[in-house]
């Protein structure tokens, strides 16, 4: 159980960095004591007491202190935007000149750059993380945000800067098993993703055994996944022995996130015949997660309004006066303002439309060519794909699916939205169902029904030819023989997570049209896609796009 006080919050970098917090001697407040009392026993109870705190102290440290305890609670539950919503918040009241207030400001500051570091926002992680740095008053704390700091520059693959740090600290955790442990496995795998033919076994290795005298089973649940992924091409019953421990140290810990990971790593590594088991595991734990975090930020949500409420009850009439006169002021702005608004936008659009119609040509004209692309190339594949694969040509189906691409290529010069009325997420099953073979494993996670409901039409035909796209590249280039793909949905984005274990991207199929038609469908519907091949081999497509109701 951690220290009740949330002082300082420092996260899980890096597959394993226990959360470590602070403790500042002052005169707890009742409701704050409660609250402490409550931490990993009923977080919604401590959220609630440190919630009166924020509410009726007078003590600003305090209140500061209490926004802390609070975006911690909802940080381990995985709201990291609530959590800094609630860390801007403490800020606003702590001043940077009171060296009382630094302590606070650092840990602020910290969990900051966590949150930044988890929604993968790595500039701004460095930024807060570098502020943490400026207001740490204690050495220890200040080896444990440059460790932060370093995991960071990690992600961004910046390796020289991260092996630079962990060279400048290691030395100093010594007197701190734990945390030499940590920094050592830390460097050694950064100086393995830097330079392939690095040895970094014999460091991961020492690390292992300090962790295991110091019974540390969150290190070694680090240090699991460290030779998990070292060994992972070079020794993969290695890599599928240290991803089955990493898997039973996880459940020991009842940590999902991590059990998650190994998951993930069971299921490209493991034999033919677990690795149902180990999907339904990973399928079964990942729709519990999400549901139980959304549940967490409704019960935080609920608790915040409750006290508001009251709040606002009691200065409602007070406000009812000063309403009435801003209701008058604000007719009037509406008024002039309308017109205004009115003049502006007659000009505006004339000054648009005589631009739009010189793009008019080109636009219709780049339309046409990525339609002929996706529907009619692709589609030519995905049938050839089928009678490939299939002993048994069915004549009726084949000339179906031949008199479907003759329809939609005779309609591409319409440009109407295509209408299906299979199911959403079933169309997309059968698309993805197709590449299966008895060489080519396809998994999906999260494609369900209620997933879809709120995607407009027009995101869901581009989504599914660029689907169809990486699928068909896979099948021709990639020489996989795995392949997952990942479905969800966070807050008002839909998140596509694809990856196989073939050869990962020539610069040669990053130059296809396929590729960028494929950036050109996301960016059409307000998307993001990344292209990359991850810390390890094969390829991998991060899709995202916001949610527009049709």
């Amino acid at each position: 159980m951690r220290t009740p006080f949330f002082l300082l919050i420092v996260s899980v970098c890096l597959l394993g960095c226990k959360k470590k917090h602070a403790v500042i001697p002052f005169a707890r407040e009742p409701d704050f004591a409660k609250g402490e009392s409550f931490i990993h026993v009923q977080n919604d109870s401590a959220f609630y007491y440190f919630n009166l705190v924020v509410s009726n102290s007078g003590d600003s440290l305090q209140i500061a202190m209490a926004y802390n305890s609070m975006a911690a609670i909802q940080s381990d539950e995985g709201d990291y935007f609530g959590s800094q919503e609630n860390l801007l918040m403490s800020l606003r009241y702590l001043d940077e000149k009171k060296e009382r207030d630094s302590s606070c400001l650092s840990s602020d500051y910290n969990e900051l750059g966590t949150s930044s570091l988890n929604l993968k926002n790595y500039e701004a992680a460095i930024h807060y993380y570098d502020l943490a740095l400026k207001f740490a008053l204690n050495d220890g704390y200040k080896l444990i945000f440059l460790n932060n700091k370093a995991v960071v520059y990690q992600k961004l693959r910046a390796y020289t800067k991260a092996i630079a740090i962990y060279n400048d600290i290691i030395d100093k955790n010594k007197a701190d098993k734990r945390a030499y442990a940590r920094v050592l496995s830390n460097r050694a795998r950064a100086k393995w993703l830097q330079d392939s033919s690095y040895s970094a076994a014999p460091e991961f290795w020492e690390a292992l055994q300090i962790r295991v005298a110091e019974k540390d089973l969150w290190g070694q649940n680090a240090s699991y996944s460290h030779l998990s992924d070292y060994y992972t091409h070079t020794h993969p019953d290695s890599a599928l022995i240290y991803a089955d421990k990493m898997y039973a140290i996880s459940r020991q810990l009842s940590s999902p996130d991590d059990e998650l990971e190994a998951l993930q790593k069971l299921l490209l590594l493991g034999f033919p015949n677990h690795i149902q088991r180990y999907f339904a595991r990973y399928q079964f734990l990942n729709d519990s997660l999400q549901t139980a975090r959304n549940n967490a930020k409704n019960q935080f949500a609920l608790i915040r309004y409750d006290a508001e409420k009251n709040k606002v009850e009691n200065l409602r009439l007070q406000q009812e006066n000063t309403e009435r006169w801003l209701q008058i002021i604000q007719q009037r702005i509406m008024i002039y303002g309308g017109i205004v608004v009115v003049a502006f936008g007659v000009i505006t659009t004339v000054i648009w439309y005589r631009k739009r119609k010189k793009s008019i040509i080109r636009e219709q004209a780049l339309k046409a060519s990525k339609k002929v692309h996706d529907v009619v190339a692709n589609g030519i594949y995905r049938t050839m794909t089928e009678i490939e694969h299939n002993d048994v040509i069915e004549k009726d189906k084949l000339l179906d699916n031949l008199e479907d691409l003759y329809e939609k290529s005779r309609n591409i010069s319409y440009d109407k939205l295509e209408y299906n009325s299979v199911p959403y997420h079933d169309e997309i099953a059968r698309l993805l169902g197709v590449f299966k073979t008895e060489r080519i494993s396809v998994l999906t996670v999260g494609n369900d029904k209620l997933l879809w409901e709120s995607v407009s039409k027009t995101a869901k035909i581009e989504v599914k030819y660029v689907l169809q796209e990486l699928m068909v590249n896979m099948k021709k280039h990639s020489a996989a023989n795995k392949v997952f793909i990942k479905f969800e949905k966070i807050a008002d984005e839909i998140k596509i997570q694809y990856t196989d274990n073939g050869i990962g991207f020539s610069d040669e199929v990053k130059k296809g049209n396929g590729l960028k038609n494929t950036v050109s469908r996301i960016t059409s519907i307000g998307g993001n896609v990344i292209f990359g091949s991850g810390e390890l081999k094969g390829a991998k497509v991060l899709i995202s796009f916001p949610i527009l109701v049709a």
